[in-house]
């Protein structure tokens, strides 16, 4: 008789509550889970198509007290047609080259995710990020991450975007950029970057986080459609007045290293 070894038993921690960081006057708080072993991966993947998202090598989704605003969205990359505004964005960027990396932290890198968060969330407990917790960020993951880097013709690096790859597409993890080129939309450009080489590999989504309409720094990722977000448990469509606005061709120069 043969005796399969016991499964590890899997525990989810609820974290204190805390200032929400998106909405004024509302109390945050999370559940968490850790994301280790050779299961690490499709671990993942079954929580991230139940809206949670990653932190090094922790796995959370909210669970505030009487408050559902942040709700897990994601973008139907086969489908996505790109809107005015967006296609615009594209055409203006067409001289930056993308090179997908490996998940190592650099000082260039770094020295641009200070820039940016000492100009755009500078009250912020990231603002006072020192190196070693940059590369935790980018360094420390069970899962297969890459981070992209976006420079321009004299090889200056613009922006990056620290993403997963899932079993059924890839999630922006976070992303940064230089406050200097405002006018670029750098953070809309990686979107697009994301949804058309997910379209590439043939994976049907890219998951963005969580979608907060009562906060403005959360509400643009409503824009890129059609989109999806998890309600009551299922993936609901968001499309309202959907339009056909022709084909995504972002004509970057992709240089992958992987």
């Amino acid at each position: 008789m043969s005796f399969k070894p016991a499964r590890r038993p899997h525990f989810f921690y609820t974290t204190a509550p805390l200032p929400c960081p998106y909405v004024d006057g509302r109390t945050e708080r999370k559940v968490v889970t850790e994301l280790a072993g050779v299961s690490a991966e499709s671990l993942h993947d079954r929580l991230s198509r139940g809206g949670f998202r990653r932190s090094h090598n922790i796995a959370y989704a909210p669970v505030c007290p009487s408050c559902n605003a942040c709700v897990p969205i994601r973008i139907r990359a086969l489908d996505f047609v790109p809107n005015r505004t967006q296609r615009r964005i594209a055409k203006l960027n067409t001289d930056l080259s993308v090179r997908e990396m490996p998940p190592r932290a650099t000082a260039e890198q770094y020295q641009l995710f200070q820039r940016y968060q000492q100009a755009r969330h500078g009250d912020g407990d990231m603002a006072t990020m020192s190196f070693y917790d940059y590369r935790a960020m980018v360094e420390d993951t069970p899962i297969e991450t890459s981070i992209i880097e976006f420079r321009d013709r004299q090889e200056r690096l613009l922006g990056a975007c620290l993403i997963d790859r899932l079993g059924d597409g890839l999630s922006a993890v976070y992303s940064f950029f230089t406050p200097d080129a405002d006018d670029r939309s750098l953070g809309t450009l990686a979107i697009l970057w994301l949804v058309a080489r997910a379209a590439e590999m043939d994976m049907p989504y890219v998951y963005l986080g969580y979608w907060v309409e009562e906060s403005r720094k959360m509400a643009y990722k409503a824009k890129f459609r059609p989109s999806e977000i998890l309600k009551g448990g299922q993936w609901r469509s968001i499309e309202d007045n959907a339009t056909t606005c022709g084909t995504l061709n972002l004509n970057l120069q992709l240089s992958p290293t992987r």
